[in-house]
């Protein structure tokens, strides 16, 4: 019955729906992007990125590589052949001239131009008092949200429990001056946690800040507090947001950032100390860090009777007793360095870093653990190119632990013609090789115990259809969870898109991936089941007028291991977006079924949110799924969003699983948002 009332409530209501996101064509970038990454990665850096460059385009003709490298649908190809175009021929007069300059063909050319210009920026830069309190942007948010219904986490239970409260709770603040200063402040309490988590007087759980200075002389960044650093292929040393494989081929080359100041509410992802990024030459960087962090890690006592620990805790939460024990236990210490060296189409660079802790790694008693970092220090090291020469870009990168294994990647884009554009990548990195800031391509999450070649086509053979296909083999040499043997499997990807119009696209996807697992049934011996995982995507998004948008999505997918029975289970689902021109409300809603036999089968699809957040629901069990989101602009730069979200399951008493638990077939969120710019 409360569904029935929720369908009939977001009908009547329809005229009030606000889409979440405040510029729609960003909104387009990220969900373009976002199916093809984990269902808990923070996009809120991107979001970030996108909105910066919306309101202080790059100006291309006075730009670099690095800044660039933001832009993530700009390929190392396009970027070349920018800087090979201005070189010869001088100056953009126009920004239309990037249709006469090899690779940008008219989607890049209209994905760019919002964040682009060729005019020199007429803002005031000096850094004064002054300019810095009446020409600074400041950017709030205040978030809350919720579960409606009572977990069992929270109730009055004898053992393990929440002893914090039920709300989710965010504070974010931002300052920017042009490019030359920004600071930041973000406090962040998750369900489950008390109000106030921490030993320093503030009331949130998770604190996070920074203060950076930017064009200074030789030093081109300066930041103290939480920062990110992304480098080369991503081997050796990257911390944050970073693409995989995708339909976009190129997207399997990293878009390295160097330094940049950390402003998400992740809260593993990150250093927090200083770090600076110093102009040598007109062709050498130098870039020196040092950084200082307490984390969450469970400790034991070995034989000896000292304290030693087999593994990090990364989710952040602090919600249990077990959880609070477990809170800052450790001390991280990590320093290095990092040298580039960039000059016409070749870019290398060398780095070096070496971490500590207060505590002893061990390997644990799991034989897949056997090859496992052990100890207290680590010292890493790499070196990376890239190269480009004509229509081909080559890249690679190497990287080593002191006392420990190799790992190393090569691989090269090319574009065949106008129409076609490869990719191709082959990785190696050794059961031995660990690194704690590794986030090069690869299949089981971790540059470790892998090897695979990957290879990708993109072809446009006529102005509205865009054809991908890519195919990945990796074998994973040594023993892995639940892998009690050497296994191997493979991934292939093929999609079709066609875009008739600027108002219509259609999409047809299909996706195949194959790999090995302990079997399930009872043996003498233990041996490796065949798993394989398909799905069947059909997608139509179209306008009605600029005021209405659809989205009509059917996906299929199939789960078999061994001799089981395949499991079948599908999503459908409708979107309609209201983004009124120069309205105060703007919006959307969904209305969705799925049916899906087990969480073997389930299915993710990205979803609509407030900004600076993002959600990948989950689609698992038997039942309908329906959200609203509304925006509306209170005040020329005061704005409001309200979610309202629900699953309701078929056929179950129960949702969820241990402290998550939830008597009854339904599941409410909501958040309710402000953001107020100054």
């Amino acid at each position: 019955m409360r569904f029935k009332f929720t369908i009939l409530m977001l009908t009547f209501s329809f005229v009030a729906i606000a889409q979440t996101q405040e510029d729609t064509f960003i909104k387009d970038l990220i969900e373009s992007i976002a199916e093809d990454l984990p269902d808990d990665f923070d996009l809120s850096e991107l979001q970030d990125r996108l909105t910066f460059y919306k309101k202080h385009p790059i100006n291309l003709n006075q730009t670099t590589a690095e800044e660039l490298n933001n832009l993530f649908f700009l390929s190392p190809l396009q970027i070349n052949n920018l800087f090979t175009h201005l070189k010869i021929n001088g100056k953009l007069i126009d920004v239309l001239e990037l249709q006469s300059i090899a690779g940008f063909d008219m989607q890049t050319i209209q994905r760019i131009l919002p964040f682009v210009t060729i005019n020199p920026s007429d803002l005031v830069d000096k850094i004064t008092l002054a300019n810095l309190y009446q020409l600074g942007d400041n950017d709030l948010v205040l978030r809350f949200g919720r579960i409606l219904e009572k977990t069992k986490g929270f109730t009055d239970l004898a053992g393990s429990r929440y002893l914090g409260s039920p709300e989710r709770l965010l504070l974010r603040y931002k300052y920017n001056y042009v490019n030359r200063v920004s600071a930041s402040l973000i406090l962040e309490k998750d369900a489950g946690e008390r109000l106030k988590g921490s030993s320093i007087p503030i009331p949130a759980d998770y604190q996070s800040a920074h203060v950076a200075i930017y064009h200074t002389g030789r030093f081109k960044k300066i930041i103290l507090g939480d920062y990110g650093l992304q480098f080369g292929q991503g081997l050796t040393l990257w911390s944050g947001f970073s693409f995989g494989k995708a339909p976009d081929v190129a997207s399997i080359v990293r878009r390295d950032v160097g330094l940049r100041a950390y402003t998400s509410s992740n809260e593993y992802a990150f250093f927090r100390g200083f770090a600076t990024t110093i102009s040598i030459s007109k062709t050498i960087d130098f870039t020196p860090f040092v950084s200082f962090r307490k984390l969450d890690a469970s400790l034991s006592l070995n034989e000896h009777g000292e304290s030693v620990l087999s593994s990090l805790n990364e989710t952040g939460f602090h919600r249990t007793a077990t959880e609070i024990e477990r809170k800052n236990n450790i001390t991280q210490k990590v320093f290095g360095g990092v040298v580039q060296y960039q000059k016409n189409n070749l870019n290398i660079g060398a780095i070096a870093h070496h971490t500590t802790f207060n505590y002893p790694f061990i390997t644990g008693d799991q034989s897949y653990r056997n090859y496992n970092f052990t100890g207290n220090r680590l010292s890493n090291w790499g070196i990376h190119y890239g190269y480009s020469f004509k229509n081909i870009y080559l890249f690679g990168e190497g990287s080593s632990a002191v006392n420990a294994g190799w790992a190393y990647l090569n691989g090269a884009l090319i574009s065949l013609s106008a129409k076609v554009s490869a990719a191709v990548l082959y990785r190696n990195y050794s059961k031995e090789y660990y690194n704690f800031f590794s986030q090069a391509p690869a299949e089981s999450g971790k540059a470790i115990n892998e090897k695979g070649f990957y290879a990708g086509l993109n072809f446009a053979p006529i102005k509205a259809l865009n054809l991908s296909l890519y195919a990945d083999y990796f074998v994973f040499p040594w023993l892995k969870f639940r892998i009690d043997a050497p296994s191997e499997g493979y991934e292939i990807l093929a999609q079709a898109i066609y875009t008739p119009t600027k108002t219509f696209k259609a999409l047809l996807r299909y996706k195949s991936e194959l790999k090995q697992q302990n079997t399930d049934l009872e043996v003498p011996i233990n041996y490796l089941d065949q798993v394989k995982r398909e799905s069947y995507r059909a997608d139509l998004n179209w306008r009605l007028n600029r005021t209405f948008g659809f989205q009509n999505r059917l996906e299929v997918t199939q789960f078999k291991k061994g001799v089981a029975k395949a499991e079948f289970g599908y999503l459908i689902y409708q979107d309609i977006n209201y983004t009124p021109m120069l309205a105060k409300f703007s919006g959307n809603i969904r209305l969705a079924y799925f049916n899906t036999p087990s969480y073997n089968s389930r299915i993710y699809a990205y979803e609509d949110d407030v900004l600076y957040n993002f959600s990948f629901g989950m689609y698992s069990g038997k039942g309908f799924r329906t959200y609203a989101n509304l925006k509306y602009k209170l005040a020329k730069n005061l704005d409001i969003w309200l979610r309202y979200a629900l699953f309701s399951y078929r056929d179950v008493e129960k949702i969820g699983s241990g402290l998550d638990e939830i008597d009854g077939n339904q599941k409410t969120d909501v958040k309710l948002q402000l953001r107020f710019q100054f």
